[in-house]
């Protein structure tokens, strides 16, 4: 079949409550060029950030850090062609060491942190890298009816232009990994949704997590 033509059809993934509901019935096509050429160009704002909103560990500059391991992440936003993606707003959230969002539809019943919101942003620089700490998040009983664990992960909103991307950056060596429903729809590309650490003696985090993310091609970093 002619994929260009034909368009995409999506998978459902396995034990997810909203897979089903997100995903479109009918193949994806692309819009005709004629169509695209009669699009007004879209120009974003620039982006911009607060330096204290990379640093998740804590609400506010002289504020207690949070619970749990302090971990910086750290990497570079580029295009399929390896163009760096300059001033791109990158927006991260994720759990706390405990497993739970501080948020008012989390209605896990874990510890809450009074020092953690889970929530940062950061801009990409002019060779589109970019760089945070958080703390490293807990994995969380996701469907209690059938078991299933949600690994430990970090979401990350990419904006750049006229679409938003979100992907998630996961822990390696995690053993909820391999059952977690976006990781088997990924198959082989998993790998690069995998952060990989290294250490971090100069600083006042306690490990570093690399995570390059590609937009477009082949090797494109997954995105939900």
């Amino acid at each position: 079949m002619d994929v260009d033509k034909q368009g995409r059809l999506l998978e459902i993934g396995p034990t997810d409550n909203t897979s089903d509901q997100r995903t479109p019935r009918q193949r994806l096509r692309l819009i005709p060029e004629a169509a695209r050429a009669s699009f007004v160009p879209f120009a974003p704002a620039p982006a911009i950030s607060r330096q204290h909103e990379a640093d998740m560990t804590r609400i506010a500059p002289g504020r207690p850090r949070a619970q749990g391991q302090p971990i910086e992440v750290t990497g570079t936003l580029r295009s399929e062609t390896g163009r760096p993606v300059v001033g791109a707003m990158l927006e991260i959230w994720n759990a706390n060491t405990f497993g739970r969002y501080t948020h008012s539809e989390d209605h896990s019943g874990l510890p809450l942190d009074s020092n953690f919101l889970g929530l940062g942003r950061v801009v990409t620089d002019e060779a589109g890298r970019y760089s945070f700490w958080t703390i490293s998040p807990g994995a969380y009983l996701a469907r209690p009816d059938i078991g299933r664990w949600r690994p430990k992960h970090i979401h990350v909103s990419v904006t750049g232009g006229s679409s938003r991307l979100i992907t998630q950056m996961y822990f390696p060596g995690e053993e909820n990994n391999v059952s977690d429903p976006m990781a088997i729809l990924m198959g082989d590309a998993f790998e690069r949704n995998i952060g990989q650490p290294y250490e971090t003696p100069d600083s006042d985090v306690e490990l570093g997590y690399r995570f390059d993310i590609v937009v477009g091609g082949r090797n494109a970093t997954f995105f939900e």
